[in-house]
């Protein structure tokens, strides 16, 4: 028996999903354990083990690989609990990480920030400016070398930074995209001084054009470095220790996974990790179920995360901002809010209720966990009106406290509105749907897309029991709710059904059409690297899938769009294709007719990204079917629950989901309770369980 795992690390709960050769899958969840997630790791794989009926050494042993997305790279970025770190520029081109360009003071913000033009700075400064140092040398645009590298003025710097405790350094170099010489050499007099210092080097993280961007993408990646590889160094000997038999791969932005001995390396590509998973499992199940066009929507404990598959392809981004920085790392397209399960409720001085974006987290946790935790909660509200079973979560492991719930509603929102416990516990809910249905419609709509085209897949702890509510919000006429056991756990899901993929991009600006000769050099290049990367991984593949791209855009304009690029020969009339599709996709995104061909294309950046493909991935199997669509043999009770403030509670029927059979048929109000999560089907609703397991809400 040989299993696959994927292990979904948030910032509440750690989630994990085992699949077997068989068909089998299992999932599984425990609290999380910061700072040191490894130990909930641990505790989710035992629990695992558990369901197997066996020792975790010997679930280990028989484990072809764990696939693992965090968000603690994230986390550290954004909350900026990261280690000091030494950066080495071109003399000259120091302040460049503190000027940011004109992007600095607006990039990453709301509307309201946008529009609020003397309120906006540059206040966001990644290290401090005696971090910051210069060295002699210099290359011209097309890599030739016009002030030699003075290695002495680099050796008073490195020593500089290290006598005032630096023990990471991040270098770029103007123009070192076309040639790494300078930057490599760097890197060796850093380790012939002191070989423990970790070194990036912006030609290896971020080989792209425009300086801003590659330094700030550079020195994030080297801020994060050393903390992911401590991490993931701990957390593989622990898991061998524990006879795991396959390699630890950790998720990556782009939607693939990546060795654990590799990904500090370029550490900055698993931003983000965790926010893909849930899309990568969509498209897993989506090709199961027939749907190509997907919203695929999770909400855990911290966040509510939106992604889409259109066509049956994610939607990806070949950049990202955190903290008002561009990163230069390829990623999946996911849009995020601080609007989760354990999302705090509070009233705004203008009396207004607002729902997170601060999270009580896994610790204190919500009111009800009764660990300490006196701020209100979606949790708190949803406990209050009926839709969370009092007995607790976790199937009953995680056991939940009414009273504190009703006390903390009753302190900080229902007696500041002049409300009852009960009505301001209905607020919570309606408002917490009412904002996650705004992301919904900026993700979709603003996109260019309609959402009566799309089917919502809905999971994460807290998904099930808002997705009907929010799905109406924007149109959404079909709602997916995977059940069987990874309804909660769907993101790992996602990270078991990923495969290896890796990416490389080289900047090397020119102006359409290009010489084809040209063109496959540079892919040449790219294809070769990423293929050496994937013989790095220890795994052995089933096959390889080689995509080329190349960000193009109107010259004189920003706005890059990332073009597919045909494998093969390239000739004329590939290139002319190129440009074609470029077009087509520009009038996508921006509307017809914004384009302008007369002023010229260029194409700026080339990327390569290979698919190592994997023996085998996860599948949800068949569920036994029912005799009829009546559910009663999985009926368990009735309990009054509130979905509608309007409404109030009525009586609402409860089911078991270990019980419910493909072909069952359930009427709303009605809950279904899941051990790691509950399922709302509301009024005028209706619930059929597929073949597979899954739930599908309509509206009646």
């Amino acid at each position: 028996m040989a299993y696959v795992i994927g292990v979904d690390v948030g910032g509440t709960f750690t989630d994990a999903v085992l699949d077997d050769d068989a068909g089998t899958i299992l999932a599984a969840k425990a609290p999380s354990t910061p700072p040191d997630y490894s130990r909930g790791v641990i505790d989710v794989l035992e629990v695992l083990a558990g369901q197997l009926g066996c020792p975790i050494e010997e679930m280990l042993a028989n484990t072809h690989h764990i696939a693992h997305g965090t968000t603690s790279s994230l986390n550290a970025l954004v909350m900026g609990n990261v280690p000091p770190v030494g950066f080495l520029t071109t003399k000259g081109h120091r302040d460049s990480i503190y000027i940011m360009n004109v992007e600095g003071r607006y990039l990453g913000g709301s509307p309201e920030q946008l529009q609020n033009v003397m309120g906006q700075s540059k206040s966001h400064g990644l290290i401090p400016k005696k971090h910051a140092l210069e060295v002699t040398e210099r290359l011209d645009r097309d890599g030739n070398v016009v002030v030699a590298l003075d290695e002495e003025s680099a050796r008073r710097a490195i020593r500089t930074l290290l006598a005032d405790g630096i023990t990471a350094i991040a270098v770029s170099l103007l123009w070192s995209f076309r040639n790494p010489t300078h930057e490599q050499r760097i890197r060796e007099l850093v380790h012939e001084i002191d070989p423990t210092v970790f070194v990036s080097l912006s030609s290896e993280v971020s080989p792209r054009i425009r300086e801003f961007a590659r330094n700030a993408t550079t020195i994030m990646s080297t801020q994060i470095g050393p903390g992911l590889r401590d991490y993931l160094g701990s957390l593989e000997s622990k898991l061998r220790e524990r006879t795991l038999a396959g390699p630890l791969l950790v998720m990556q932005s782009n939607g693939g996974a990546v060795a654990a001995a590799e990904a500090p390396k370029n550490a900055i590509s698993t931003v983000g990790s965790v926010l893909t998973g849930g899309v990568v499992g969509a498209v897993s199940l989506g090709k199961q179920l027939g749907h190509r066009n997907i919203i695929a929507t999770d909400v855990g404990g911290t966040t509510f995360l939106v992604g889409l598959v259109v066509d049956g392809e994610p939607v990806r981004a070949s950049s990202t901002i955190i903290n008002h920085h561009p990163i230069n790392v390829p990623t999946l397209e996911v849009h995020a809010i601080g609007s989760g399960g354990g999302a705090i409720a509070w009233v705004d001085p203008g009396g207004n209720l607002q729902i997170g974006p601060h999270s009580a987290q896994a610790v204190p946790g919500p009111a009800c966990y009764g660990q300490g935790g006196t701020e209100p909660t979606n949790a708190d509200a949803n406990l209050v009106l009926g839709i969370l079973p009092e007995r607790g979560l976790l199937g009953g492991r995680k056991p939940l406290d009414k009273d504190l719930a009703r006390d903390a509603i009753r302190t900080r929102i229902a007696e500041p509105l002049g409300l009852s416990v009960e009505d301001a516990a209905a607020a919570i809910y309606a408002v917490q749907n009412a904002q996650t249905g705004d992301l919904l419609r900026k993700t979709v709509v603003e996109a260019g897309h309609d959402p009566r085209d799309f089917v919502l897949y809905a999971f994460g702890g807290a998904g099930p029991a808002h997705c009907a509510a929010y799905a109406r919000e924007v149109g959404v006429k079909e709602v997916i709710v995977p059940l069987g056991q990874v309804a909660s756990a769907f993101s790992a899901y996602g990270l078991a059904s990923s495969n290896i993929v890796l990416a490389a991009e080289l900047s090397d600006p020119a102006a359409m059409p290009l010489d084809p000769a040209r063109a496959e050099r540079n892919f040449a290049q790219l294809e070769s690297q990423v293929l050496e990367q994937l013989n790095r991984q220890g795994l052995t593949f089933t096959g390889v899938e080689i995509e080329r791209e190349i960000d193009m855009r109107y010259t004189m304009q920003l706005a890059e769009v990332a073009t597919a690029v045909p494998s093969g020969s390239l000739d004329a009339a590939g290139i002319h294709a190129a440009s074609d599709l470029f077009e087509q996709r520009y009038a996508e995104l921006y509307g017809k007719d914004s384009g302008f061909r007369e002023a010229g294309i260029q194409a700026i950046t080339y990327r390569v990204r290979a698919t190592g493909l994997l023996p085998f991935s996860p599948t949800l199997p068949e569920v036994k079917s029912a005799d009829s669509a009546d559910p009663t043999p999985a009926h368990i009770g009735t309990r009054k629950v509130c979905l509608d403030g309007r409404i109030g509670y009525v009586d609402t029927d409860v089911y078991d989901y270990s019980k419910l059979l493909a072909g069952h048929v359930l009427h709303g109000p009605a809950i279904i309770e899941v051990p790691t999560t509950t399922v709302v089907v509301p009024h005028d609703t209706t619930g059929t369980v597929d073949r597979l397991g899954n739930l599908t809400i309509v509206a009646q």
